[in-house]
């Protein structure tokens, strides 16, 4: 892993999550071209920076070094999101999980 690592993994969740440079940037408390600089390989972010980063991103430094981070990421969002719920919320997204589960399996076995 090296700078360019860096700069494209930023790059490549800032897209995921669907928000301009510019928007991270002012997000961050920071100039409208901060993340711009980094993106272009003037710039890099600080320990500091790169922990607010992560924060933004709602992931975890070892998040952000997984390549394989997708599903990672995803199960984190759900965690989050479902984290809050009532008990009776929790039991009806278990309910749903578990049946995409088991359409997916038949689904796959039909292939």
């Amino acid at each position: 892993m090296d700078e360019d690592f860096i700069r494209q993994r930023i790059s490549e969740l800032r897209i995921q999550k669907n928000v301009s440079e510019y928007k991270m940037s002012l997000d961050l408390g920071h100039s409208k071209s901060y993340i711009q600089s980094i993106s272009s390989g003037r710039a890099l972010p600080s320990m500091s920076e790169f922990l607010y980063i992560c924060d933004y991103f709602e992931i975890t430094p070892k998040d952000f070094f997984d390549v394989n981070a997708d599903e990672t990421l995803r199960m984190h969002r759900l965690y989050t999101s479902a984290r809050d719920l009532s008990g009776e919320d929790l039991d009806a997204l278990i309910f749903l999980a578990t049946f995409l589960t088991k359409k997916n399996k038949k689904s796959q076995m039909t292939k």
